[in-house]
């Protein structure tokens, strides 16, 4: 019977051969963004690499979304690898989609790499034979919470009800059967190492926000409309007015964009579209913030006469990692890329759905330092391939021998002693709790 080195060894083979190919399909995915919820030619292609390593999968989970199984020899827990399938939207990027302003850059092509990367590796001669259970290869839509309005539409036509992919996975109950999970994520700051892990994030609300007023000729009588751009700039005001009482441990971020200010520059805008998040640190933070926010909505449009729909739906929640997980992820990633280069993560203020997930079972959501430029931005772009997928798949893929190795000794020691925050009933309770829809007039 191999060591767990031993078969270490061999899964780490195994996505070396592949790695021209693997990195060659990240970039694929690179060169064709599709924001959530679109992700089509990006799952036709997931789903043609897991047919080429002999997969078998359940494709358009959540629209897009994909699973696959890898089983071991014998009974046991299942670890679940995610990769996540959109792209952002960032005019100007160096691999921009012309035509729908979709780009990579957050790096969700090397997410679904390395998921690759792993299945690649534990199909390795020996390896699954000496484990036990089995692992879920996921990839997952629209973790990138944007276009609020084209999705909140998808919900009302019913073809989903959470906007966030991860969410929609569990509703669907593609996680029921997931006792563990993990994922890696890139990122450009040099200060986090080569690879950086565990830390927390902010979880969020989001809002749909719609003003109207009245509309007139803007030059010849604009006493006869009701300015519907006023009431908004009004409301942004009132939001700012309200930052001095978040308070600073709950890091509250709000953030609303414009994205329909008027029809015509001739006319008094009757018609005012709004998007924004309300993040917090925690639920408590994000909700008391968000009240606020609608509070200053309904004064913008009570103040010049008009009228507000808001729409307040389920966003992410606050992430916790795993720390038994997070000790044995910490020995693989320090023999890929040495100890020196690696950081222990604290609080961050953007928002991920694998907080989600960890509300229900074990996860972790590592980093790769593998690009540059600033996330979300138009120069951020993934430079070290070779860490930002290789290296990144190679660490998941032994952590997983250490979960599912020795009759999966670790993972069932890890799920026995992981004390939930939810259960499935109760996260969906609380996130359908949190979607309010209502008008507001004079």
């Amino acid at each position: 019977m191999p060591t767990i080195q031993e078969l270490k060894d061999r899964v780490n083979a195994a996505i070396d051969r592949q790695a021209d190919q693997l990195i060659k399909t990240a970039k694929t995915i690179l060169n064709n963004p599709e924001p959530g919820f679109r992700e089509f030619k990006t799952a036709k292609l997931v789903g043609e690499v897991f047919d080429s390593f002999g997969i078998a999968h359940q494709d358009g989970i959540g629209i897009t979304g994909l699973k696959g199984y890898l089983d071991g020899a014998t009974q046991g827990p299942t670890v679940g690898v995610m990769g996540e399938l959109d792209s952002l939207k960032v005019q100007g990027h160096p691999h921009v989609d012309s035509e729908t302003d979709a780009a990579h850059a957050c790096g969700h092509h090397c997410q679904i790499g390395m998921m690759l990367g792993v299945a690649a590796g534990l199909q390795a001669d020996g390896v699954l034979e000496n484990l036990s259970g089995r692992i879920a290869l996921m990839a997952v839509p629209a973790e990138e919470y944007i276009e609020v309005a084209y999705r909140d539409d998808l919900r009302r036509e019913g073809k989903l009800e959470f906007i966030g992919g991860k969410p929609e996975f569990i509703r669907l109950g593609a996680l029921d059967d997931v006792d563990v999970a993990m994922m890696t994520h890139t990122s450009s700051n040099s200060q986090e190492g080569k690879i950086a892990f565990g830390g927390t994030n902010n979880g969020m609300v989001a809002k749909r926000i719609r003003f109207l007023g009245r509309a007139s000729h803007a030059g010849g009588a604009p006493w006869l409309g009701v300015n519907a751009l006023n009431a908004a700039m009004i409301a942004m005001s009132g939001i700012h007015a309200q930052r001095e009482t978040y308070q600073d441990a709950h890091t509250v971020r709000i953030h609303p964009i414009i994205t329909q200010g008027g029809v015509a520059v001739s006319s008094v805008p009757a018609d005012v579209r709004m998007e924004t998040y309300v993040r917090g640190a925690n639920t408590e933070g994000f909700l008391d913030a968000s009240t606020k926010v609608d509070r200053a909505l309904r004064a913008g449009a009570m103040a010049v006469g008009g009228s507000v729909e808001i729409t307040t739906l389920p966003g992410y929640l606050p992430i916790q990692s795993d720390e038994s997980m997070l000790d044995l992820y910490k020995v693989n990633a320090a023999s890929l890329v040495g100890e020196e280069n690696l950081v222990r993560l604290q609080h961050r203020t953007g928002s991920t759905d694998m907080g989600d997930v960890s509300q229900l079972m074990p996860v972790i959501h590592p980093y790769v330092v593998a690009a540059t430029g600033n996330g979300h931005g138009i120069d951020y772009v993934v430079q070290d391939y070779e860490l930002g997928v290789i290296t990144g798949a190679k660490a998941m893929a032994m952590t997983v021998i250490d979960l599912l190795s020795d009759g999966a000794r670790q993972a069932n020691r890890i799920k026995a002693e992981y004390n939930a925050p939810l259960t499935k009933d109760s996260y969906l309770s609380l996130m359908r709790g949190m979607l309010k829809e209502g008008t507001y007039t004079k």
